[in-house]
């Protein structure tokens, strides 16, 4: 009972994230369903492609969206 607690008193406190991330590169590994930005050439000027992981077998889904400049922010991407 006190584990269902302190997750629902934690999920209450937390504050959801401002801004999104974007990778130079789409990365390697990526879990079923997580989703990576990754500032990529094919989609047009203000959009990042939107990667989201699948499970084994299935491919990637990649979508081009566009994300406001002051909600994202460059990192690299490590290998």
């Amino acid at each position: 009972m006190r584990i269902w607690a302190s997750v629902i008193l934690l999920s209450l406190v937390a504050q959801p994230c401002l801004g999104e991330t974007v990778l130079r590169s789409e990365p390697l590994v990526l879990v079923p369903y997580e989703v990576a930005f990754v500032q990529d050439l094919s989609c047009g000027q203000g959009k990042v492609l939107k990667v989201t992981g699948a499970i084994r077998g299935l491919h990637r889904k990649k979508v081009c969206v566009e994300l406001p400049s002051e909600q994202a922010s460059l990192a690299a991407a490590t290998p």
